[in-house]
């Protein structure tokens, strides 16, 4: 049974939704230890003190922001820890806004959210149904862990997800990234067609079913293999060189090659079709004249 990670309420208007957070992502990330070679015995970090090279007690820690070259303003943790707000039990829905409107790059993690109890049911229902008919997303703020989060309230497969966002000052502005061009240059038209037909070839309905984490899962078979005794031989990897390849002929090469992928599942749709008649002739066919 899964555990809430928080328990608050939504509230737009004079309304209130008492709701639970549970969590709605989950990482499959393989962890390692560190080890010593030949013993087996874990590394360990240790605080050490750059000048003297020894190990200092978590009490004669303090913690500092350098604030010019080597010099720094310090605190005591439990001063900061004051300043740090805490965790709020209420989301204040304060706009409504286009899902569309935002962008996913300031999407963090998500949260399924839950009708505290029976009695907040109805709330719940009225919120979701509100934002469903609407399209809207309810933004707001929520303190959790001691950090406040922008929140996206949204309608999500039938129930209430609540997404942790970034401010607007978290995200690095273009303009930063000199790399980035500075101005949009028209491509020959000739090249946007053959560039659309391969986006048009390779337009699917979003499953999220179809993508998997292949590293993960053999780096799983692996731990496996080297468990059962099995000897690894890991083979180099040349890095392949780079070809420059004219930009038509590779939108040309790859046209063809997405036609060719598709033309069997065409076929046996036209095949599948030719074996059904058509419903003019379904209909048009008269029944057989009863002998006398």
């Amino acid at each position: 049974m899964a555990r809430a990670i928080w328990s608050g309420s939504i509230s737009f208007g004079l309304v209130n939704v008492p709701v639970k957070g549970y969590t709605a992502v989950r990482d499959h990330e393989v962890s390692f230890h560190q080890l010593e070679k030949g013993t087996g015995s874990r590394i360990r970090y240790r605080k050490v003190s750059e000048k003297t090279g020894k190990e200092v007690d978590a009490d004669h820690i303090e913690l500092g922001y350098e604030i010019r070259k080597g010099e720094y303003v310090t605190f005591d943790k439990s001063e900061v820890d004051d300043l740090r707000p805490e965790s709020t039990r209420a989301i204040e829905v304060s706009d409504f806004v286009p899902l569309e409107d935002i962008d996913p790059i300031y999407y963090e993690r998500t949260y399924w959210l839950a009708p505290a109890d029976e009695s907040a049911a109805k709330a719940y229902q009225l919120l979701l149904a509100a934002m469903e008919e609407r399209q809207r997303v309810g933004i707001g703020s929520v303190v959790m862990r001691n950090k406040q989060y922008l929140t996206a309230i949204r309608p999500l497969d039938g129930v209430l997800a609540m997404s942790t966002m970034r401010f607007a000052d978290e995200v690095v502005p273009q303009s930063k990234v000199d790399e980035l061009p500075s101005r949009r240059s028209k491509p020959d038209p000739k090249s946007v067609k053959l560039a659309t037909q391969i986006v048009d070839s390779l337009t699917a309905d979003w499953d999220p079913e179809k993508y998997e984490d292949t590293y993960t899962k053999e780096l799983r078979k692996l731990i496996k293999r080297k468990d059962k005794g099995e000897a690894i031989v890991v083979e180099e990897k040349s890095e392949p060189k780079a070809k420059v390849i004219d930009l038509m002929e590779a939108l040309e090469a790859s046209v063809s090659a997405a036609k060719s992928a598709r033309k069997p599942k065409s076929a046996a749709r036209t095949k599948r079709a030719a074996k059904r008649p058509s419903a003019r002739k379904t209909a048009d066919r008269k029944p057989a004249r009863k002998s006398a």
